[in-house]
């Protein structure tokens, strides 16, 4: 377990998620050295301040879980969480504007969020399960585009796991440095190193 540690994201998202686990799921990210631990905008500074002495960061998400929001609404959200103390944000893109084709709307709100989170690791939720294969390809390339830093399978709010083929077929599509994180039904160390196997550079999972 201890060489898988720095590719997890610790996460939890649960709207009814109490303080003693979210204290939990510092504690353990500590003890098990995670990359990060996930958590939502209103949960950053006080994950921030039990980790502050610690190397595992604070990763927040943004437009969470549907991605249709407002862009000025995710720019402030970004905001909020970069001020209280998150080194990651995990933003979902705006699916609906994309899928009917409203590109040059989505485009400007990954470079939004990009120009707030410059020194900061920012994450694109694409949200494979609701995209065909053609759709991943765009996706891909868009969110290459934007400078994002990485490109994230899924929410794991849809009820449809991410797929090593959707893993491979982004991997195949990206030219860059842009890595992959892999979220959504992931709950085994099997299918941690599948995932792994396939491409993925981080793994988001509670």
């Amino acid at each position: 377990m201890h060489e898988l540690a720095p590719y997890i994201d610790h996460t939890l998202l649960t709207a009814d998620a109490t303080r003693a686990q979210l204290e939990k799921l510092c504690t353990e990210a500590i003890e098990h050295q995670f990359a990060t631990v996930c958590v939502n905008g209103s949960r950053v500074e006080l994950a921030y301040s039990l980790l502050e002495e610690s190397d595992v960061q604070v990763c927040a998400v943004v437009g969470f879980p549907l991605g249709t929001m407002d862009a000025d609404a995710k720019r402030y959200e970004t905001e909020a969480a970069v001020d209280s103390g998150a080194g990651e944000i995990d933003m979902v893109m705006n699916i609906g504007l994309f899928k009917y084709g409203d590109l040059k709307t989505v485009i400007n709100e990954l470079n939004a969020v990009r120009k707030i989170t410059t020194n900061k690791i920012l994450k694109i939720i694409i949200e494979t399960p609701l995209l065909s294969k053609s759709e991943i390809i765009t996706a891909s390339k868009i969110v290459e585009a934007s400078g994002a830093d990485f490109i994230k399978t899924s929410t794991g709010f849809n009820g449809i796991d991410t797929t090593t083929e959707d893993i491979r077929l982004i991997q195949s599509t990206i030219k860059s440095k842009l890595m992959i994180k892999a979220s959504g039904g992931i709950k085994s160390l099997r299918q941690v190193k599948k995932v792994l196997a396939a491409g993925a550079n981080r793994i988001g999972t509670s």
